[in-house]
């Protein structure tokens, strides 16, 4: 048998991890740098210098109140006399309370309801780090904080999130029923967003923040609004539309905004199709039985 091709062979082979050696050790420190920097890509929260944290053109609440494991969290309440509804407004991860002030103040008037807007850990004034079982508890005690302001059962208020937001939501729709889930710019799982921006990256394994969407919408059964922009450039329209498909509610509505993007603001229309949509959940023997 002539071996005389063997050295050749290994001499290719060494010559080729030579110039592989450094790459990948370029890759793997890439990827560790990546998974250091979860936790700042999921929550970019905005600097509390940047908003305006005493605003004069609506009249609101200042809330301090507590997440289950002590995290001492912040939000603004905007009473409205007489509200035909309560909604927990659950904000986006560039967001924070000073930030949608003023949105919670047209959505109490053009909603007809008292609005409650709260910043997760480590947003705004409230305390602490943000991660996954974290927010969604701070939303938990958010719900719970004002079902009982307002005299209510947490399952009798409206949940609605935007973004990030929109999974808090799910997650307490889930757990604990709502009279009407609305969600804005929504997506399946955080795990599909990143591999879709990172598909050079094994995020579906190394992701802590994974947000799983999909599973928690199947344990909801009440009422869902879901909008979503078709210029969406952060959450394709396809995957809120598989999450829409996913949901078991007999009373769903879906709402293609035409030419918005992830950030662009609601038009006016908008809030005339929830308020009615609202109202007709509030007349629907489709309401989640969570306790």
């Amino acid at each position: 048998m002539n071996d005389s091709g063997a050295p050749k062979f290994k001499k290719a082979a060494r010559l080729s991890w030579r110039f592989a050696r450094p790459l990948l050790i370029a890759y793997l420190l890439v990827v560790l740098a990546m998974v250091m920097l979860e936790r700042w890509l999921v929550y970019p929260a905005p600097p509390r210098s940047a908003g305006d944290w005493h605003p004069t053109g609506f009249k609101y609440e200042d809330v301090w109140f507590q997440s289950a494991d002590g995290t001492r969290l912040h939000g603004w309440f905007l009473p409205k006399s007489q509200p035909n509804r309560a909604i927990l407004y659950c904000h986006g991860n560039g967001e924070d309370v000073a930030s949608v002030g003023q949105f919670a103040a047209m959505l109490r008037e053009l909603a007809d309801a008292s609005v409650f807007v709260f910043d997760y850990r480590g947003y705004g004034h409230s305390e602490g780090r943000p991660y996954e079982a974290g927010c969604i508890a701070d939303g938990n005690a958010a719900q719970h904080w004002v079902a009982e302001r307002m005299g209510i059962r947490p399952n009798e208020v409206v949940l609605m999130g935007r973004s990030l937001g929109s999974a808090i939501a799910i997650a307490l729709a889930a757990k604990n029923g709502t009279r009407a889930l609305v969600l804005e710019n929504a997506f399946p799982t955080m795990t599909d967003v990143a591999a879709w921006h990172f598909p050079w990256l094994p995020v579906r394994w190394m992701m802590k923040n994974r947000y799983d969407n999909l599973v928690r919408i199947r344990q909801y059964h009440g009422p869902l609004l879901q909008s979503h922009g078709t210029a969406d450039e952060l959450v394709p329209l396809s995957f809120a539309q598989r999450l829409f498909d996913a949901s078991p509610s007999k009373l769903k509505q879906w709402l293609e905004l035409r030419g918005l993007d992830h950030n662009s603001p609601a038009p006016i229309g908008y809030f005339t199709q929830l308020r009615n949509f609202l109202d007709s959940a509030a007349n629907s023997s489709h309401i989640s039985e969570n306790p």
